[in-house]
């Protein structure tokens, strides 16, 4: 078996960087992409990755050595007699799979067609067209690679551009923009009360939606990605089959990504067919502004729905089933929000469940039962918001061999590989959070395995943001988490009240949260609750990657007046240096 010389990849300026720790040692068996050892330089650690799987035959450096790119560090004996392509790459068996980083074991079995016969052929073809869907379609396209993109709606972009994310953030911007004209009051510049037309703001949503669906289509042809129009099944390992305007088209492939999203949630006993029962792609249809509204379920989704109803003039009530508004956020960043939201809501509450929802004629009347559960009441609308479940059963993935769970997730490993490794899946479709920013990280990396490249999933976090009024965003381990796992951390919070930016807002609720290994003191998780809370995470997003501890944060020098401060004055606070605010000296 030949012997690989590993050494230093390219590590960009850096010279001469400390060798942290050694992870192997001679005779060790490794796998692709296993740590080898880990460098330090002065902002950041990184582990450099074994690129096959084999036998350490020898380490040629020793932990506290200085090394610079290109030098020789480990040899390794490779278990095969050369590396291949995209195969090669995976560090997981296809039949190891996982789903939210739990192992899924299987034990799923094909076989291709022997001889296809198809109207369309492509290297790729992607199912879906939502984010992760396009970006991996182009990826893959610019990757040299024939690719056709499947979409069951007239226009691409999926949920997330066309009744998601993207319409909900201009309604979001047009419920704000209302909401602080009235604030404006207590300043002493006074507006009118706003005068709403419907259409136009309706008209005004839908434009920006066009505009980008209209790009994704330019894009795909500047790219020669071939669309196809109609809901896709799997009829084979090799093939599927396109309900198209036109009649069935068979469309066979050499790969696969699935990329076919999420659905909304459905809770029994609701009288669905009743117009005035809403999900969220309903209301953001903008039919009327209703007089009355209750929404069922206080996550992201339904808060962001309430705040823009609220703001238009509708009388809101929402109930939760959880003992917190957001239950993945934590409670003291969430609290701000709260509190804001009692004041402008007819009702918000907790632990409270709706037990009967009946159609009445001057509205839908809804029972409730739980510790402050309201009385019966009808309401003209019912916003229903409970969350998302995975289309995997609804594409056919049994006719191509594929492993679906029980819930609809399909399992896979860090390179996106299904059951059937030609056959890959990405976004909302392979587990939690359903978030667009993480399914197009996946489609791009999916694209790259296929066309040979050695990449695997390893984000260390995956931001969230609810895009409420304040804000809240977090990223890696939450304060709930961490006294779950009874992690030794350190806490700093920074109020906005001590912000000169947030006081000249008019804002001063917010909080910065900070939290620290208390080993190495690096950042293990932050949470922001605040105007602009979802711009700022970013910075904290990259600070985790990089493997910044509190110093690194405290000495990086931040404009002002702004509420990026706010993470600079958390990590001073860590660190006992903020002057602008009086902090106890720590016990030592």
């Amino acid at each position: 078996m030949p012997v690989i010389k590993v050494n230093v990849p390219d590590v960009g300026d850096f010279k001469d960087i400390p060798v942290i720790e050694v992870l192997v040692k001679p005779g060790d068996e490794v796998q692709e992409e296993d740590s080898l050892l880990t460098l330090e330089s002065d902002k950041a650690t990184m582990d450099v990755p074994s690129p096959l799987n084999g036998t350490v035959k020898e380490v040629h450096v020793d932990m506290n050595d200085k090394v610079s790119e290109g030098q020789l560090i480990v040899s390794i004996e490779s278990a095969t007699e050369q590396l291949g392509g995209p195969a090669a790459a995976t560090d997981d068996s296809p039949l190891n799979l996982s789903i939210d980083n739990k192992p899924i074991p299987t034990a799923t079995s094909y076989s291709a067609d022997t001889a296809i016969k198809s109207d369309l052929h492509a290297e790729v073809v992607v199912l879906g067209s939502g984010p992760g869907g396009y970006t991996a379609a182009f990826r893959a396209a610019d990757l040299g690679k024939k690719v056709i993109l499947i979409e069951q709606h007239t226009t691409l972009g999926g949920v997330c551009l066309n009744v998601g994310c993207i319409p909900s953030k201009a309604l979001l911007h047009a419920a704000k923009v209302i909401d602080e004209s009235k604030e404006m009051g207590e300043f002493g510049i006074s507006f009118g009360k706003p005068k709403i037309d419907l259409d136009q703001l309706r008209n005004w949503k839908d434009g920006i939606i066009g505009k980008l669906t209209k790009g994704l289509t330019g894009l795909a042809k500047q790219r020669k990605v071939e669309t196809v129009e109609g809901k896709g099944m799997f009829t084979s390992p090799n093939t599927i089959e396109v309900q198209t305007a036109e009649g069935p088209k068979r469309v066979s492939f050499d790969t696969a990504i699935i990329a076919a999203g999420s659905q909304v949630t459905k809770i029994p006993d609701i009288p669905y067919e009743d117009p005035r029962v809403m999900d969220s792609t309903d209301a953001l249809t903008l039919r009327n502004i209703p007089k009355t509204m209750l929404v069922i379920g206080g996550g992201i989704i339904g808060l962001e729905m309430a705040t823009v109803y609220r703001a238009l003039g509708t009388k809101i009530t929402v109930v939760e089933l959880a003992d917190s508004l957001i239950p993945g956020a934590d409670k003291d960043i969430v609290r701000p929000l709260h509190k804001r939201l009692q004041k402008q809501c007819e009702g918000i509450h907790l632990k409270t469940k709706v037990t009967a929802l009946t159609a009445e004629k001057n509205g839908l009347k809804a029972q409730f039962e739980g510790n402050d559960a309201p009385k019966a009441t009808c309401y003209e609308k019912v916003l229903i918001a409970v969350g998302r479940k995975p289309n995997g059963k609804l594409i056919g993935a049994e006719s191509a061999g594929i492993s679906v769970d029980d819930s609809g997730f399909i399992p896979v490993n860090k390179q996106m590989q299904t059951s059937v490794p030609h056959i890959y899946a990405i976004g909302d479709i392979v587990g939690n959070p359903m978030l667009a920013h993480k399914a197009t990280h996946e489609g791009k990396l999916a694209a790259e395995v296929i066309a040979g490249h050695k990449v695997s999933f390893d984000a260390k976090t995956i931001p969230s943001v609810a895009y409420t009024d304040p804000e809240i965003a977090w990223m890696g381990m939450t304060e709930t988490e961490a006294n779950a796992q009874s992690l030794e951390y350190e806490k700093a919070t920074f109020p906005w009240a001590a912000s000169g930016r947030s006081l000249a807002m008019g804002r001063d609720e917010g909080i910065t949260k900070l939290l620290f290994d208390k080993k190495t003191n690096r950042l293990i998780g932050a949470a922001i609750v605040g105007s602009n809370a979802g711009e700022l995470i970013g910075e904290t997003v990259l600070a985790l990657e990089m493997g910044a501890d509190a110093q690194d944060i405290g000495l990086t020098i931040h404009p002002h007046p702004t509420l990026s401060e706010s993470i600079f004055f958390a990590a001073e606070i860590a660190e006992g240096s903020i002057t602008d605010l009086f902090m106890p000296k720590k016990k030592t």
